[in-house]
């Protein structure tokens, strides 16, 4: 038994990126993975998924996104069937319309990590069923409401901080704009010239929304959060030797976080290059929250998958 309802007609949902879902949206998922965490860390049994299946679809490999799912899928009461590229017929040139009218019929939610986000997009309009963008070239979302839900965790709110992010203009940067726009804050953004945002990516984002600085020292500044990530992500590892010269200032150390707020937290989505990307003074010293940010993947993601499958709940 749960204590909540689920409404009677609930509209098809997605989630492929951050703006998918209004700010009292996102908010109200916030919470519920504060609440469904508070029941695992009790060892209080909810499992409103009893006979739902996720399909997870990795045409990119993964740890954490993989654990998170499949451990919090089965925690509600659900089950999972994990697909590859090499043991479907996504890597034998199906369409992948096709893949998405077929398994879609037979499953209730879809999570894909993948490259372009056209490839989840075009998925998504051909789906029956809620899919979940586990990452794509363009977005991470999953990781931004996992980073937003442990900020708050430590600190209540994260309207009206400063996050600063030190690093290329990858997935994570973009998604971080898109929540700073939802969610009330400001994203202070630092990379070396050739690795900056993309304007015409930033077309109809309110610009108070972000900032960006040349000097990585300067964007840390009052922040309230500093965090970042690998200077070379997945399928651009031909330029991982360009790479660690064009960022050799852009590592996160001692001096950067002094800038930054006393009690201002650190995080990174993991895996991490202690001595590139963040010193091991900083990732594993006390203002860093990565194992936090690294487990609230799991909760973040059940409260997800319960708003896509329920809808907002209402106290029954």
């Amino acid at each position: 038994m749960t204590d909540f309802t689920a409404p009677a007609d609930k509209p098809l949902r997605h989630f492929l990126q951050i703006s998918d879902l209004s700010r009292q949206e996102l908010l109200y998922v916030l919470e519920r993975a504060r609440i469904i965490k508070d029941k695992f860390k009790r060892y209080i049994a909810y499992q409103p998924f009893h006979d739902r299946t996720l399909a997870m679809v990795f045409e990119k490999a993964s740890t954490r996104t993989r654990v998170s799912f499949e451990a919090g899928m089965y925690q509600m009461g659900g089950a999972v069937i994990h697909l590859t590229t090499t043991d479907s017929q996504l890597g034998r040139a199906e369409p992948i319309e096709d893949t998405a009218r077929v398994v879609s019929r037979m499953v209730d939610l879809v999570m894909i990590r993948t490259f372009e986000q056209s490839r989840i997009e075009r998925f998504a309009e051909f789906s029956r069923v809620p899919v979940i963008n586990g990452l794509t070239n363009e977005h991470h979302p999953c990781q931004i409401l996992a980073d937003v839900f442990t900020y708050m965790e430590h600190r209540e709110t994260i309207q009206g901080k400063i996050v600063t992010w030190i690093g290329d203009a990858n997935n994570m940067a973009y998604t971080w704009i898109q929540a700073a726009q939802r969610l009330g804050f400001t994203l202070h953004f630092s990379a070396p010239k050739g690795y900056e945002l993309d304007p015409a990516r930033l077309e109809g984002v309110d610009a108070t929304a972000w900032r960006s600085f040349d000097d990585p020292v300067h964007a840390c500044r009052d922040a309230d959060l500093v965090t970042t990530d690998v200077w070379t992500s997945m399928g651009y590892e031909a330029e991982n030797e360009e790479r660690k010269q064009a960022f050799a200032r852009w590592c996160v150390d001692a001096n950067m976080m002094s800038q930054a707020k006393p009690d201002a937290l650190f995080m990174h989505c993991l895996p991490a290059h202690r001595g590139e990307e963040v010193t091991a003074e900083v990732i594993d010293g006390p203002q860093s929250v990565v194992w936090d940010e690294a487990e609230n993947r799991l909760h973040a993601q059940k409260a997800l998958m319960e708003f896509l499958l329920l809808g907002q709940l209402e106290p029954s």
